[in-house]
């Protein structure tokens, strides 16, 4: 897993072949992210996704929502972590 965890967050750089791709790997993560009813901050620029995850009502820490959630994130078959 390319996972890394920084301060108080869960963070992981995406790398994807174009922005449609990009896209759609985040609309796969926002299924998962209803699913588990925690929400990712991310951000996206052409190809490349980042995604940030820490518990905002448990004191912006990491919890076992956030590490519950890189798992099912990293399960995808889109997930194509950059080079770190």
């Amino acid at each position: 897993m390319m996972w890394r965890e920084v301060g108080n967050a869960l963070l992981v750089e995406l790398e994807f072949n174009d922005f449609v791709e990009a896209f759609a790997f985040i609309t796969e993560v926002a299924e998962l992210a209803e699913a588990h009813n925690h929400h990712p901050e991310w951000s996206n620029v052409y190809n490349r996704v980042s995604i940030c995850l820490t518990t905002h009502d448990a004191g912006n820490r990491v919890t076992d929502k956030d590490r519950e959630l890189a798992d099912a994130i990293s399960a995808l078959p889109s997930f194509k972590p950059s080079v770190q």
